[in-house]
């Protein structure tokens, strides 16, 4: 065999279901190997790199394991560089195959040539290339198990093009490697479970390693062991039950009232599988000096970068089945001082509480959102201000149904939407993106067409950059917007082009029948959302400096 079909037999073995590519002549062997195993890997191809990689990203969040995305060398690896961002901050396992050219090219400014040890050495886990053919399917499994090592995230494995056409021989291929679960020491547990007993506030940070551990269920058991609050990091809303009595909301960009309260009254803070991205910690600002920390994570350089009264390199699920059988109960006045945040959180996520200046108002499309869908929908939100919305009101209630970049990426929302399918195709999929994101990279509404993938997309239009319009309004005045308006196109008109079932919602009142009719429709829909640029977020006299 050659290289590219050792390299499909490989991940055939090591149970790859999904790959995602624009095909490139660097690597034809390749595809011609996942031909021949179509049965056991489906091959998508959007239209865009960057839609390849957005696709992986959302697969291996809601999967927890990786999808394959595949690019040519030069400008297709740089197309598909935002997605491997994403997968690296997301924390989320990916294998990004890029074929390269010949070997005997390399160091001589080639054609499209690039050193993608150097491009990616910062956002990639690794940069692998074989040697030679019969390297391929060594480099290719150690390549998939790093990628779920530890804290997951994405590899790179670059394929010049004599090696993809090179005779591999009949190479062996390595058997698959579970990842293997990282176990806490049992003396951290116990001075950690200390801490706890000892403090009278504690609140939870889950983080992004819950949903990709499948750890929901000891984070629920740990809060009705110990009585501690429970708050998820931003974008991880699905890390537990949004029902649940411990749960006090998600540390959106925005905080509400009763959120600043908890942060000012917690005295022990517990990042359960969290990073602590800059969302999160409001700019690494959050964690004062008189609150310790407890942070557990499995990466020893994540820990590293926060000073904390116990370190726990650890998987968080079995930190927390740990912590839970060695804490005490937590005491009446832990959890009634818990029990008043998550009413404040129930009544914050109520409609009705942000007046609108337009005739669609965002947060009762989502409640709307909520009633029609079932438990196990995955719900996508794009970068933009409009996603504050969805994170407002949008319940979650099953694990790993929400997908969303934490990184900030404009674009991700319809081409993760075909990864999210992909990942779990007996459940709805329904993506929110503004109309800037879709206008990035909502041409993927044809590979949804193409694939038959029944995502419904609903596109939150308001003319504009919304959050830097806004910026620009509190900074500089009226007068200052400038370079943010947009001319948006008629999205109806666009998604029936491309083939979708499309309607338009001009009042709040048309969404029920809009989404009732969109997932009635067997394929994949559009629902076009005409917002008023002032109903930027549902949060009044913040600061929306982000564009996320």
């Amino acid at each position: 065999m050659d290289g590219g079909e050792a390299l499909a037999e490989t991940l055939a073995a090591w149970g790859v279901e999904a790959a995602f590519a624009v095909p490139g002549e660097s690597y034809l062997p390749v595809l011609a190997g996942l031909q021949r195993r179509a049965n056991a890997i489906r091959l998508v191809t959007p239209r865009h790199e960057s839609g390849v990689t957005f696709a992986c990203a959302a697969y291996g969040r809601i999967a927890g394991k990786p999808a394959v995305g595949l690019v040519s060398r030069g400008p297709g690896s740089t197309n598909a560089s935002i997605g491997l961002h994403v997968a690296r901050q997301d924390s989320v396992p990916m294998l990004l195959v890029i074929g390269d050219v010949p070997t005997a090219s390399k160091g001589r400014e080639a054609f499209q040539e690039i050193d993608y040890h150097n491009m990616f050495s910062g956002i990639a886990k690794a940069v692998l290339e074989p040697e030679a053919a019969a390297d391929v399917p060594a480099q290719a499994a150690r390549a998939l198990e790093l990628a779920m090592a530890g804290r997951p995230g994405p590899v790179v494995l670059v394929m010049p093009k004599d090696i993809s056409d090179g005779d591999a021989g009949l190479p062996a291929i390595p058997a698959p490697a579970p990842r293997a679960p990282l176990r806490p020491d049992p003396e951290a547990i116990a001075g950690a479970a200390r801490r706890i007993d000892a403090a009278e506030r504690p609140v939870v940070v889950a983080g992004e390693l819950i949903s990709f551990e499948g750890a929901e269920g000891p984070l629920a058991e740990f809060a009705e062991a110990s009585g501690a609050a429970v708050t998820t990091a931003y974008r991880c809303q699905d890390a537990i039950s949004n029902h649940h009595p411990a749960y006090i909301g998600h540390l959106e960009i925005n905080r509400d009232d009763f959120q600043e309260r908890a942060w000012e009254e917690a005295d022990l803070v517990i990042a359960a599988g969290a990073r602590l991205d800059g969302i999160t910690t409001r700019d690494f600002s959050m964690i004062r000096e008189d609150q310790t920390l407890i942070h557990i994570h499995p990466d020893a350089e994540v820990l590293g970068r926060w000073p904390s009264g116990a370190a726990i390199r650890a998987d968080a699920g079995p930190a927390l089945e740990a912590l839970t059988a060695a804490v005490s109960n937590g005491g009446p006045a832990r959890r009634e001082w818990r029990a008043g945040l998550n009413r404040d959180f129930r009544e914050f996520s109520k409609p009705g509480g942000v007046p609108v200046h337009g005739s669609v108002d965002l947060a009762e499309v989502t409640a709307e959102a909520r009633r029609q869908l079932p438990p196990d929908a995955v719900v996508i939100t794009d970068s933009g201000t409009f996603a504050r919305w969805v994170h407002r009101y949008f319940r979650f209630g099953d694990p790993r149904t929400q997908a969303g970049p934490m990184a900030g990426a404009m674009g991700y929302g319809v081409p993760g939407g075909i990864g999210a399918a992909l990942a779990r195709p007996r459940s709805p999929v329904v993506v929110f993106v503004g109309d800037g994101g879709f206008l990035m990279t909502g041409q993927e509404a044809v590979t949804l067409v193409q694939e038959r993938l029944p995502v419904k997309i609903v596109v939150c239009d308001n003319n504009a950059w919304g959050s830097i319009l806004t910026s620009q309004q509190t900074r500089y005045g009226e007068d200052g917007i400038f370079g943010t308006r947009l001319e948006s196109p008629d999205f109806e008109a666009v998604g029936r082009a491309y083939g979708l079932h499309a309607s338009r919602v001009r009042e709040t009142g048309e969404f029920a029948g809009a989404l009732a009719a969109a997932l009635a429709h067997p394929g994949p829909a559009l629902i076009h959302l005409e917002l008023d640029e002032r109903d930027i977020s549902p949060f009044t006299g913040s600061s929306q400096s982000y564009r996320v």
